[in-house]
């Protein structure tokens, strides 16, 4: 701090969306980083914004007892896991609030958000982890910053990808790398992204290190669409019965005890499933279509990644599956709606786009399911819809407790 700096003594009232607590001062909010409804901080004016300023905490007066010590030696250094200093109880309450109260204020619509869905265990859910390479260090951005915090393990990735990660990261900082992409299920896959000519004639010996440490797959990825593979190049999950298998450049959820209780809300949502027909738009590699399949009259799974679509295709022969099929298609540009029962949207963070909701409203499929990754869009997106469609339910999904994602499902029936 300096002389300058503005500080304030403010009690806030409510959380905000991005783990922030918010607080008025004469008519204007105030969002306040590192603190808890309730407690009275001193903070530091860090930006004045024409109808709001942020600030951070330098000063805890009046403690929450929610409060807690983050378990991470790295917190308020590395960009991620904001709200390890709150209970995770508190974390829930708190998402489960935000959720709420964006549906009212952005969507207009007053609805309670039952739930949460949420880890048994608040640490050591992800099972896979994204690791940044620079300047002979490997670990995650320093926030707001593209500074790596050089880091040993994390805190929330599971004991086998911290393992994996341990005893590759000499082996990758001592090379021309800028990323490593490690999943760790029944088996383990790393993707090493490496610039564009680089270390030509030695990506053998490299994938042969990465096997020595443990890997079942190894992909070198050079540039943008280089890519060389060795072994079983795609991890193996347990799938509600199902074999899936995901390959390094697609995509599945990190917190796997989560996604699978999800899906069961789905297939309760959903029953009886019976000769029902489903379009799952943006279905990766069927993480929702293969296991609904097995009951439904017939599943149509779209995607735009050509890498899942494949990983798609190859579970359903793996499994069996015979009335499940993958279209490679925009999601944003798929246009055949007519005819199905239920429509499952799982858009990535923008939500929905005029033309998605345009298409859905022309063709009125019986039952939706949208499961969202933003709490503002998703409440946008059901006001659009509100004119056809009655949101029955929402449930919080605490896909990632010590953060301040939120995501949701929510089921809406045709009026």
């Amino acid at each position: 701090m300096t002389k300058n700096d503005r500080l304030l003594t403010l009690r806030p009232e409510i959380p905000a969306y991005g783990g922030f607590a918010l607080a008025r001062i004469q008519g204007k909010v105030v969002l306040i980083k590192g603190a808890i409804p309730g407690e009275l901080v001193t903070a530091v004016v860090e930006k004045e914004e024409k109808d709001f300023s942020r600030a951070k905490v330098v000063e805890i007066i009046e403690p929450s007892p929610f409060r807690t010590e983050p378990r991470c030696r790295f917190f308020g250094i590395c960009g991620g896991c904001r709200l390890q200093f709150m209970a995770h109880e508190f974390q829930v309450n708190m998402k489960s609030h935000i959720l709420r109260d964006n549906l009212k204020r952005i969507g207009k619509i007053e609805l309670s958000v039952s739930g949460p869905v949420t880890s048994e265990n608040p640490w050591n859910y992800r099972l896979r982890g994204q690791f940044k390479i620079q300047n002979n260090t490997a670990g995650f951005y320093m926030e707001k910053t593209r500074t790596i915090v050089d880091i040993d393990a994390c805190p929330l990735m599971s004991e086998n990808v911290n393992k994996l990660f341990t005893e590759t990261k000499r082996t990758v900082t001592g090379m021309p790398s800028e990323e490593i992409h490690i999943s760790a299920g029944k088996t383990s896959t790393v993707l090493l992204k490496i610039p564009e000519g680089a270390m030509s004639g030695a990506d053998e010996r490299t994938a042969d290190k990465f096997l020595q440490h443990g890997f079942e797959g190894v992909v070198i990825q050079k540039g943008k669409n280089s890519f060389k593979s060795w072994g079983r190049a795609f991890t193996t999950l347990e799938l509600d019965g199902i074999e899936y298998t995901v390959s390094p450049l697609s995509f599945f959820q990190a917190n796997w005890e989560v996604n699978l209780k999800v899906l069961k809300e789905i297939k309760d949502m959903l029953a009886p499933l019976k000769d029902k027909r489903i379009i799952d738009l943006y279905s990766g590699a069927g993480n929702f279509s293969l296991p609904l399949a097995q009951h439904a009259g017939e599943v149509i799974a779209v995607e735009e990644n050509p890498y899942a679509v494949k990983d798609g295709e190859r579970n359903i022969e793996i499994n069996d599956i015979h009335n499940c099929r993958f279209i490679k298609h925009k999601a944003e540009e798929y246009d055949k709606l007519q005819g199905c029962d239920v429509l499952i949207l799982d858009p990535p963070r923008p939500g929905l786009t005029d033309r998605v909701c345009r298409n859905i409203l022309a063709s009125k499929p019986e039952q939706l399911i949208y499961v969202s990754c933003n709490p503002a869009t998703f409440a946008r997106d059901m006001k659009k819809l509100n004119k056809e469609y009655e949101l029955q339910s929402v449930k919080m999904i605490d896909f990632f407790p010590q953060t301040y994602h939120i995501e949701s499902v929510a089921v809406l029936d045709l009026r």
